[in-house]
C-alpha cells in the first residue's frame, strides 16, 4: 500500500516539474505492439532524461518502468526504487548480475526497461552516440521476444523562456542474434535524422 501511494505521488511529481521547468514534452508516436515488452534506448544528456522517459511511458506506452541508475544516486535519490529503477555498480561482479536481471524483465510483455547506452552523461550537441559493451550481455539473458524503440530527445528555447523537449521515436526490428553493432548502427542512424529534423526548425 506505501509503495503504490509513494509511486503515484512521485508519478505526479514527475509531471509537475517538468510542466513546471518546461514548455512541453512532445513526441510522436511510433507504432508499437502493446503485447510485448519494450527496450527503450536513449541518449543521455541531462539530469532529466530518466524523467523524461517516465513521463513519456505514462502517456504512451503505459507498461511498467523500469531503469538502471548507478549504485551512488539509487543511494541518494530515495524514492527511485519506488519508480522501478534498480542499482548497477560498473566495474563489478554485480553488474552482470543487474543486466541479467534488466534482461529478464524484457521476458514481460507489461515490462519496459530503460537503458541509455551511453553508460554516463554527454553533451546534448554529440554527433554519435557510443554504446557500452554491456547492452548485448542484458539483450542476451532475454528470450528476445521483446520489440526495440529509439528515442533521441532534444532542448531548445527558441522564442520562449521555458525550453521545450522534442523526442523523436522509432521502433526498430532487430533480429533474434543481432549483434551490438548493427544496433549502434541503427540507433545513430535515427539519432542523426532526428538531429538533422531537429536542426530544420525554424521560428
Amino acid at each position: 500500500m506505501f509503495s503504490h501511494l509513494v509511486r503515484n505521488f512521485f508519478s505526479w511529481y514527475i509531471g509537475r516539474i517538468i510542466s513546471r521547468d518546461f514548455r512541453e514534452l512532445s513526441f510522436n508516436q511510433a507504432s508499437f505492439d502493446p503485447e510485448r515488452a519494450v527496450l527503450l534506448l536513449a541518449n543521455h544528456f541531462s539530469w532529466w532524461d530518466g524523467f523524461f522517459m517516465y513521463e513519456l511511458n505514462r502517456r504512451y506506452f503505459r507498461k511498467k518502468f523500469h531503469v538502471m541508475v548507478d549504485e551512488e544516486n539509487y543511494r541518494k535519490v530515495w524514492f527511485l526504487k519506488y519508480l522501478g529503477a534498480f542499482p548497477v555498480k560498473k566495474q563489478s561482479k554485480s553488474l552482470l548480475h543487474s543486466l541479467e536481471y534488466a534482461g529478464k524483465l524484457l521476458n514481460d510483455q507489461n515490462n519496459l526497461v530503460l537503458v541509455f547506452p551511453q553508460g554516463r552523461l554527454y553533451s546534448s550537441h554529440t554527433r554519435e552516440i557510443i554504446f557500452e559493451k554491456g547492452l548485448i550481455n542484458l539483450i542476451n539473458s532475454s528470450d528476445k521476444r521483446f520489440q526495440y524503440v529509439f528515442a533521441a530527445s532534444f532542448i531548445d528555447y527558441f522564442e520562449n523562456r521555458k525550453p521545450s523537449v522534442r523526442c523523436y521515436l522509432a521502433k526498430w526490428e532487430g533480429e533474434e542474434f543481432t549483434s551490438l553493432q548493427l544496433i549502434k548502427s541503427s540507433y545513430n542512424k535515427h539519432y542523426e535524422t532526428s538531429r538533422q529534423t531537429q536542426n530544420r526548425i525554424i521560428v
